[in-house]
């Protein structure tokens, strides 16, 4: 029981995963390894000179409140207004917007490259090409095809294309629109001049050579044009932006990365000057307004100064009138004083009605001109139009970046309206006192008219006309100063967006490819895609690779090794008596004598020996026979019988027929003594199996097969059986009961290891008896059969009688051999 515990154990052992074995495995296939490697560094080689280098380069911005030099508690016309915190989000929003991308990529026309053939790619040359092509913007360019040019001389040059298709897609750059455009299949070439016009249905324009540059007769360039809208998208997404640090939260930090440094240098410029401009007119947006309205109440006084001007001229030229007395003159300057006045609170009452009809009819509020324009002093309407105006601009801004709907909106309208509604309470308080003090007037100046009333006609005309002229140049020169005001204060405006450190190509920025990375990559993958290949493979294999294998799975002894050996024939131990594999036999059959010595009381002189294998191909035949040989060759009178009756071999090698053999004696066809043949080898008899019958399980159950193995112990010294594979069929389990010992074949790198399981059970079972283990095809590997540098045959020692080269003839293992011998077999 103990020892079929012991086997089991060793069952167990063999299905749990060898670590050692998979680490002799992999050193085994080491070149394997190392080609892979070699391979995946040449592969991360080709990428890293083959990807195009990827820079990235940044400029810094500040976003201040700078407040206007002009502006002080006294100006009448104020519109600066946020904070500097509220900027900084409105600028890091409005760079990834759509519109501001649109204008950089626009003013840049980067939707054109120009580019040259280089090694691996066409590269993007940007401002190193020497000509310019100024495009047609109302007609359409191919999109994302690059069409050719090529120079004949320093004045001309000629298109060429090779389209596969008549139709392509166009865009016109002017309104960005697309449309379908036919184009010439097949090769197109055509010559043009310098500055001349290009009229194609695939490109429309002029090239210009740049004056500073020259070209050279047949040097190739090619133009490509860009789906704008895709464009913008690409760089809205590539365009980064951040604040510098913690501590300056002002700064900002503009980001872009690329394969052409001077492009990105040249957007992220773009970028921060169209920024700062855009917030400039944003700044200056109330200021605009108030200029406006000023323009539009200075031409209406311009004019009608003129006409008072006119009329006064004539009625001069008519009456001859053209001075009053000075105690008339004072009333028509208390006079004209009150008219004046009374022109103000008509100035003001006329914007607070159409302010009033704006706010109620307009959604825009982004118009309102500065209610100082108009002499307005109201501080609640000042600071109400100011904040109404700084809340529309912000929600225009918020438009590009956010959908409609968003709570953002609907926070801003109600502050908007809140706003609004305490403004047209405002206003509506404020026209009314006024509506009062044009009453006032009213009644001051019919007194003082009703004094004039008096006066001859001629002379109440001239201070009429007198008075409209002198309110109409009152009138003038105060919107005249206004304006002025308005205008040096919107002049002196400066941006809150100031440029700290513009972007530069001052040599560095490379950010990839990671060649370092992608090498480090390559390695990994080289090394670890060969490992997980021979893990599958070694997990996968269920074949014998090793002596420690079988020492590991099974408790039957190993009896001895059999190197691999090429030889014409399988008579080795005969014909190279002085090989590594003749010696093994010899190592063979000194082990034998141990097994036989416990059996000779039973067995009496002849020894008999079965020698069986898993399946076919293992070696059984050559095993059989080169034993009996190395046994006849010691002096002892051997006999080989072919028991394999499905698949007779041995008769080849000894150029005799099967025709006669075992077979025609089991059936009574034949006599014991006829069917025994004599070799040129002394002392070795062979027995054939015979013809191949339809029951061979049948007849190796006979008493013949008894009685012809009884009567060959009488006169043979050693009995060999050469029998079926186990593994196939059960003819060598009844052939046990007549052997004294028996070799079980098994050949490295083709037996399975499920047979030896099989070879386990049935020797607990009883039905294999002294069995043993000889391992064909043997390779000597150091490190317990899992190391490498392994060679054929026997040059090292490694016990069961094996000796070194010097004893042994050298194997002819030469190259030129092995390709003969190859080109025999085909």
């Amino acid at each position: 029981m103990k020892d079929y515990d012991a086997i089991e154990d060793q069952d167990a052992q063999g299905l749990s995963f060898d670590f050692r074995g998979f680490l002799f495995k992999v050193l085994n296939l080491w070149k394997f390894v190392l080609i892979c490697i070699g391979t995946a560094l040449l592969i991360a080689y080709f990428v890293n000179v083959r990807k195009q280098n990827v820079y990235r380069l940044d400029a810094l911005i500040s976003v201040d409140n700078d407040q206007n030099p002009f502006f002080t508690a006294n100006t009448s016309i104020s519109f600066n207004w946020g904070g500097v915190s509220g900027k900084v989000g409105k600028i890091m929003t409005a760079i990834k917007t759509r519109t501001h991308n649109e204008k950089v990529v626009d003013s840049l026309q980067y939707y054109m490259s120009y580019l040259k053939e280089g090694k691996y790619r066409k590269e993007d040359i940007y401002k190193k090409a020497p000509f310019e092509f100024v495009i047609d913007k109302s007609k359409g360019q191919v999109l994302n095809y690059p069409v050719g040019i090529r120079f004949l001389n320093a004045t001309e040059f000629e298109i060429f294309t090779a389209f596969e298709e008549s139709h392509a897609t166009a865009q016109k750059y002017g309104d960005k629109s697309k449309l379908g455009i036919s184009v010439p299949t097949g090769d197109f070439v055509k010559a043009f001049k310098v500055n001349t016009s290009i009229d194609l249905t695939f490109l429309n324009g002029r090239l210009i050579v740049k004056p500073d540059q020259t070209v050279k007769p047949g040097d190739e360039y090619f133009i490509q044009f860009s789906n704008f809208d895709g464009l913008v998208n690409t760089y809205k997404s590539k365009i980064a932006i951040s604040t510098y640090s913690q501590a300056s939260s002002n700064i900002l930090r503009l980001q872009l990365e690329g394969h052409n440094k001077a492009k990105i240098v040249d957007y992220l410029n773009a970028t921060s000057a169209i920024l700062s401009q855009t917030e400039l007119e944003r700044k200056n947006l109330y200021a605009t307004n108030t200029i406006k309205f000023i323009d539009s109440s200075l031409a209406a006084v311009n004019s009608n100064l003129k006409e008072v001007t006119d009329e006064m001229n004539k009625f001069r030229s008519d009456n001859k009138v053209f001075d009053v007395s000075s105690e008339i003159a004072q009333i028509s300057e208390e006079l004209r004083q009150f008219e004046t006045a009374k022109q103000q609170e008509e100035s003001k009452l006329d914007y607070l009605d159409n302010l009033e009809v704006y706010l109620n009819t307009k959604t825009d509020y982004t118009n309102i001109a500065a209610p100082t324009s108009v002499g307005i002093e109201e501080s609640n309407i000042l600071r109400s139009v100011s904040k109404i105006v700084e809340l529309a601009a912000e929600r225009q801004n918020l438009e590009y970046t956010t959908k409609e709907g968003s709570g953002l909106f609907k926070d801003l309208d109600r502050r908007i309206d809140s706003e609004k509604n305490v403004l047209l309470e405002t206003i509506d308080a404020t026209k009314r006192t006024i509506s009062v003090g044009i009453g006032t007037l009213n009644r001051k100046m019919a007194l003082l008219e009703a004094e004039l009333s008096d006066l001859p006609e001629e002379e109440q005309q001239f201070l009429k006309i007198q008075r409209q002229l002198d309110l109409s140049q009152e009138a003038y020169n105060i919107y005249l100063a206004k304006r002025s005001e308005a205008a040096i204060v919107k002049a002196a405006n400066i941006s809150d967006l100031g440029i700290v450190d513009e972007a530069k190509d001052i040599g560095g920025g490379l950010i990839g490819p990671n060649k370092s990375l992608n090498y480090m990559m390559g390695l990994m993958l080289g090394f670890f895609t060969p490992m997980f290949l021979i893990f599958i493979v070694y997990l996968l294999d269920n074949t014998i690779h090793g002596s420690d294998e079988i020492t590991r799975m099974s408790n039957i002894p190993i009896l001895g090794l059999v190197g691999k050996y090429r030889y014409k024939n399988n008579l080795v131990a005969y014909e190279k008596p002085k090989s590594a594999v003749a010696e093994s036999f010899r190592a063979i059959r000194s082990s034998l004598q141990f097994i036989f010595k416990n059996q000779e009381i039973e067995t009496g002189r002849a020894h008999t020996l079965m020698v069986t294998s898993s399946v076919s191909g293992e070696g059984k035949t050559f095993t059989s026979i080169n034993t009996a040989t190395v046994y006849a060759l010691s002096g002892k009178k051997t006999v080989l019988v072919g028991l394999d009756l499905r698949k007779p071999k041995i008769f080849d090698d000894f150029d005799i027929t099967n025709e006669q053999g075992v077979v025609n004696y089991l059936i009574g066809d034949d006599t014991l003594e006829n069917i025994i043949t004599h070799t040129h080898i002394e002392n070795l008899d062979i027995i054939t199996s015979g013809p191949i019958p339809p029951n061979p399980s049948e007849l190796l159950m006979s008493e013949r097969l008894r009685a012809m193995i009884a009567t060959l112990k009488e006169t043979y010294d050693v009995i060999i059986l050469d029998t079926p594979p186990l593994g196939l069929v059960t003819d060598a389990l009844e052939l046990t009961q007549y052997v004294d010992a028996t070799i079980f074949m098994v050949r490295l790198d083709y037996t399975k290891k499920g047979m030896l399981q099989l070879v386990n059970a049935k020797h607990r079972s009883g039905e294999l008896k002294n069995v043993s283990y000889v391992l064909n095809f043997y390779r000597h590997k150091n490190n317990s059969n899992y190391g490498y540098g392994y060679g054929y045959g026997y040059g090292y020692g490694y016990g069961y009688g094996v000796y070194g080269n010097s004893y042994h003839e050298k194997d002819d293992n030469s190259i030129i051999k092995k390709i003969k011998q190859f080109l025999k077999r085909i």
